[in-house]
């Protein structure tokens, strides 16, 4: 495992991070967490709002007898968590008693990297840094960050805390990958001259990259496009032109020596402004077979190739911004 540092901040992640957000259940997250440990992941990335808080209670349990300062803990605040008007969003309240709520089910005295999970409209932004801040000063959160923001949200919140002398984001996490690039456009050069680096969910389009989903074909079962997670699965995803090209990327990995998933994140990880790769699994065999593109490089023959095969689905508007999974090719 490979390890680069987030940003300009003085914070290592591994290249490949494990994300909670489709395994919650106690038997299967201890075994990933611990195959995760094994192969040298340090870096466990998780939501209040994953299994209705579960995700961060299991981890919390998998995580319980391993050396804190050994693993990186990030998770995030905004999306509901409860019934009441102010159990959402990312006012002082919400994030206050977000943080602490995340905090007791982690099993831990402070979070590395707390992130806004989206950006909320409703709420002055002023308010919103403050409190990440004051989480700072306390020493109950290390670094803060946002997920799936616009650049322009990202600077508005730069200039503001450099005007309200507060702590800067030092991360963004939005969906990335061969298929899905809105972030080249504006948010990553914004984030090259502002020392933010990306923390990128979906790096194999919820599994569309292994090469699993076969045109003409029904999903395979137990596949998450055919499991209790199909309404999630981004809609035209499984369309035989995007299949079909999907599927000639496997020429291009049996000729380089690699696996579909090697190829994917190998690509990912050849953009510099991104940290780490955050990958799910509902087996420990599958997140073994994701940490093997760690350290993966790809020359631009192998490049240029990828992009003629897949050019014409692929999406790049950075307008889809915030992206969720149902948004791909919709």
């Amino acid at each position: 495992m490979k390890y680069r540092t987030l940003g300009r901040s003085g914070l290592k992640v591994s290249e490949i991070a494990y994300g909670s957000w489709i395994s919650y259940t106690e038997g299967s997250a201890e075994r990933i967490a611990r195959e995760a440990l094994e192969q040298g992941i340090t870096t466990f990335d998780t939501a209040d709002v994953y299994g209705g808080t579960r995700a961060e209670a299991v981890l919390g349990r998998a995580l319980e007898n391993v050396r804190r300062e050994s693993v990186e803990i990030s998770t995030k605040v905004f999306a509901p968590i409860g019934p009441g008007p102010n159990d959402r969003g990312l006012s002082r309240k919400h994030i206050m008693e977000a943080a602490h709520g995340s905090l007791r089910r982690l099993k831990t005295d402070y979070i590395d990297l707390y992130q806004a999970h989206r950006f909320d409209e409703r709420t002055p932004l002023a308010e919103t840094l403050r409190a990440f801040d004051d989480l700072i000063r306390q020493g109950k959160v290390l670094y803060v960050g946002v997920s799936e923001w616009t650049a322009g949200q990202i600077s508005e919140a730069l200039e503001l805390a450099d005007r309200m002398g507060l702590d800067r984001i030092i991360s963004n996490q939005p969906q990335y990958n061969l298929v899905w690039r809105v972030i080249e456009e504006e948010v990553v050069p914004l984030c090259e001259r502002e020392g933010i680096g990306q923390l990128v969910w979906s790096p194999l389009a919820q599994g569309l990259l292994t090469g699993k989903y076969l045109p003409g074909q029904a999903p395979p079962a137990g596949s998450r496009a055919a499991g209790v997670a199909a309404s999630q699965f981004a809609s035209g995803a499984l369309t035989d032109d995007v299949l079909k090209r999907v599927a000639a990327l496997g020429e291009v990995a049996a000729d380089l020596g690699l696996s579909m998933p090697q190829l994917a994140i190998a690509w990912v990880l050849r953009n510099p402004n991104v940290a780490s790769a955050i990958v799910g699994a509902t087996k420990p065999e599958q997140l073994a077979q994701s940490v093997t593109a760690s350290g993966v490089e790809l020359d631009d023959e192998a490049v240029a190739r990828i992009d003629r095969i897949l050019e014409p689905v692929i999406e790049r508007d950075p307008r889809k911004t915030p992206a969720e999974p149902t948004d791909y090719r919709s």
